[in-house]
């Protein structure tokens, strides 16, 4: 069932709210993972700090029986990578437990206000581990249900969804773009704790929005509907699903080179770059953290250009296929890592490189992004079978799951090896991701469920 509220610039009434909703969402989960990293190496995890917090030797002894012993370095890296890799782990039960019994709207709120509650327990340190547990499991709630509830506010066929999510998607990049100038700067400046409750103010704020516009959404199919013996799904919906299954996989090493820049891209723009400042009006340094705005920033700045030359594409029967864009995709991440190479080799001779390398990184980085994450929320939400929408929508998630995962065991190799040879394993294992996706492209092609 459509939404019925009045059209907003040629779109649903209800995608603003969607949109705003998500933004300060982001801006909540960015601003947070901002500081993450560098609150862990340069305070958290110093020998006179870490036995304040709650649980963190038995982390240690779970993470060390497995990798070997890990220094402050190694260690945050895990942390990090099981924590943005768990906040995608669980949207598939979050999905799950909207499609079966209490629908998107309650799960989201539900998921809001655990995230909400996780960003101000982290303005505690003793509580840093239980923090990041209920951010985890307010991010399943919550993820998967706002996401899939865009694709509920277009009939099947609406020639508008692919623009919708492209709209959610900038959203999403300005919440992540204010994120590190405000809680990166009031963490980096004034007190880490500050950083991460203002975090929380903004989960607040986008549970006050997704509330205020709830009447403009689609009404929910009953939960007895949705728990009534159903029909079993046909042999398209079961080749749709296992093309995704298959997508996922590649998708997977995307993540796990393209998270590195809250992890170790962090570490490079902390400790390798010259962030001076000398102008007559500040000198200084400009704090780590406002380098990771770059790349929302560039989302937004990039959209239009990207929007519009996929149109004209369209137009002349030209537009790469889905899964020709995804691999598109990871080619930026492999360009990108191999500038950084260059990068590496300057601060090897002068110390510290240029900041401009970061300018560039991150521009064929986002356009990466472009090509791949807004694309891929569309594909599932075209050929997912309907009453399956947000658990396949979490189960794309698990991409991110995993890739995190990956991303940070990656990460951990970081202070132990040349910082050249480290971007160019970065951009050889994206470059293999983007050959894999695009040979395969025809295959599935040919398998996915067309929509009606």
């Amino acid at each position: 069932m459509t939404a019925r509220s009045p059209d907003l610039f040629g779109q649903p009434r209800g995608l603003a709210f969607l949109f705003g909703t998500e933004m300060w969402e982001r801006f909540s989960y960015y601003g947070m993972r901002a500081l993450l990293t560098l609150y862990m190496v340069k305070y958290l995890l110093l020998p006179e700090n870490r036995d304040r917090v709650l649980g963190l030797d038995a982390l240690r002894g779970i993470f060390e029986s497995v990798f070997g012993p890990l220094d402050a370095q190694p260690f945050a890296s895990q942390i990090y990578g099981s924590y943005s890799a768990l906040v995608y782990l669980t949207p598939v039960l979050g999905g799950y437990i909207a499609d079966r019994w209490l629908g998107h709207r309650r799960t989201v709120i539900i998921g809001a206000l655990l995230m909400a509650l996780g960003h101000f327990m982290m303005a505690v340190e003793h509580l840093f581990l239980f923090a990041l547990l209920a951010l985890i499991l307010g991010n399943g709630a919550f993820k998967p249900n706002i996401s899939s509830q865009v694709g509920t506010l277009y009939a099947p066929g609406d020639a508008r969804r692919d623009r919708a999510y492209s709209i959610f998607y900038v959203g999403i990049n300005l919440g992540a773009f204010l994120a590190p100038l405000v809680c990166g700067t009031l963490g980096e400046r004034i007190g880490w704790h500050y950083g991460f409750a203002a975090a929380g103010i903004g989960m607040l704020i986008a549970i006050a929005i997704y509330h205020f516009g709830a009447p403009n959404f689609p009404a929910e199919m009953p939960r007895a509907a949705t728990v009534a013996p159903r029909a079993p799904l046909t042999r398209d919906d079961w080749r749709s699903i296992g093309s995704l299954a298959l997508l996922c996989v590649f998708v997977t090493f995307f993540w796990a080179t393209y998270e590195q820049q809250g992890n170790t891209i962090a570490l490079w723009a902390d400790g390798y770059t010259d962030r001076s400042v000398n102008l007559l009006f500040w000198r200084g340094e400009v704090p780590t953290t406002w380098f990771l705005s770059l790349n929302p920033f560039m989302i937004f700045a990039f959209t239009p250009f990207v929007v519009a030359l996929w149109a004209r594409q369209s137009r002349r029967g030209t537009e790469p296929s889905t899964l020709v864009k995804m691999s598109l995709g990871c080619l930026g991440i492999a360009l990108g890592n191999l500038i950084m190479i260059a990068a590496a080799y300057e601060a090897g001779a002068t110390g510290k490189a240029s900041p401009l390398w970061l300018f560039v990184y991150f521009a064929i980085v986002t356009a990466g992004e472009l090509y791949l994450s807004p694309t891929g929320l569309s594909f599932v939400s075209k050929i997912a079978p309907a009453r399956l929408i947000s658990m396949l929508m979490g189960f794309w998630f698990l991409t991110n799951f995993t890739g995190n995962f990956l991303a940070g065991w990656l990460g951990s190799f970081w202070s132990g090896m040349d910082k050249g040879a480290f971007f160019l394993m970065i951009a050889g294992i994206a470059g293999a991701a983007s050959v894999t996706i695009f040979t395969f492209d025809r295959l599935i092609q040919r398998n996915v469920r067309r929509e009606a």
